[in-house]
């Protein structure tokens, strides 16, 4: 059996040319109108690394959509294909053999205009392709609520959680401790940003984990998402974070349920290390 060639370097220059290359694929098959890039081959390529994939839209003639959602050929004429996969009725996933990867979505100029999505890059127009196909027509959709709304919804959160870890729901509880309520205070953070006039902090539209670590370097990530068995630790520092930080906004009677649920348990999270520690 031989072992698999190792593929050369991702680099961000490699992204940029295999995106431009595609965009040349595009222009020399019919019903083809635009290539537009997509985050950070898009409008921030300040992002732009070794560790970046290529995410971009195709635009279409009407009717063209399964041409190109189900024939690769423009596609594979830019790179050899290891796999693709059909995500959404109208986006795929690909491999390239070469170790660059991609999630693209085919639209018609109609089904552009109804979407909405960050502004984007004209890698490639056809020449009597509609103009300002990369401005959204749509604006992105907004993680309502204020403050106020966002602090309820972290404790709630954990109020849930907990009870559900001790039922024995363990991967139920984590995901509401360690990943909602987490995500209440990302928002938290956002919103904190916005009123002193930093707008545009979020790297990705539609995740708010998104460079996190250097958009919110204060934030004690480590001490709120510690991993399966530690969600009593994770639950205490999401309330000492959002009380800290927003205490007049903290409910006196969630706080202490919540408080009186996380001592339970990190009383059970002991005893589990405790008789493990025994029988080792």
């Amino acid at each position: 059996m031989t072992s698999p060639q190792p593929h050369p370097p991702v680099t961000p220059q490699r992204l940029l040319d295999r995106l431009d290359d595609i965009g040349r694929r595009l222009a020399r098959t019919p019903g083809a109108l635009a290539l537009l890039g997509l985050g950070s081959v898009g409008t921030d390529r300040h992002r732009l690394d070794e560790h970046s994939d290529l995410d971009f839209f195709v635009v279409v003639e009407d009717g063209a959509e399964p041409r190109f959602l189900e024939q690769l050929d423009w596609l594979e004429g830019a790179a050899p294909l290891a796999f693709s996969f059909a995500n959404t009725a109208d986006g795929r996933k690909a491999l390239f053999e070469d170790g660059v990867y991609a999630e693209y979505a085919v639209f018609t100029v109609a089904a552009l205009r109804s979407a909405a999505y960050p502004p984007a890059r004209v890698v490639w127009r056809r020449p009597d392709a509609p103009e300002g196909l990369e401005v959204p027509a749509r604006p992105l959709p907004r993680d309502g609520g204020d403050v106020a709304h966002q602090v309820s919804e972290a404790l709630t959160n954990l109020l849930v959680g907990l009870h559900r870890d001790l039922r024995g729901e363990r991967l139920a509880a984590t995901r509401l401790v360690q990943v909602h309520a987490v995500d209440r205070v990302l928002r938290l953070a956002e919103l904190a940003a916005e009123e002193r006039g930093e707008r545009g902090a979020r790297q990705d539209a539609f995740a708010a984990e998104r460079g996190v670590e250097r958009a919110y370097p204060s934030l004690p990530l480590a001490a709120m998402v510690p991993g399966y068995d530690r969600n009593g630790p994770a639950a205490r520092a999401v309330l000492d974070h959002v009380a800290r930080h927003h205490r007049e906004h903290v409910d006196p009677a969630l706080r202490r349920a919540v408080e009186g649920l996380v001592a339970a348990v990190e009383e059970r999270e002991a005893a589990d290390a405790a008789r493990a520690t025994r029988s080792s």
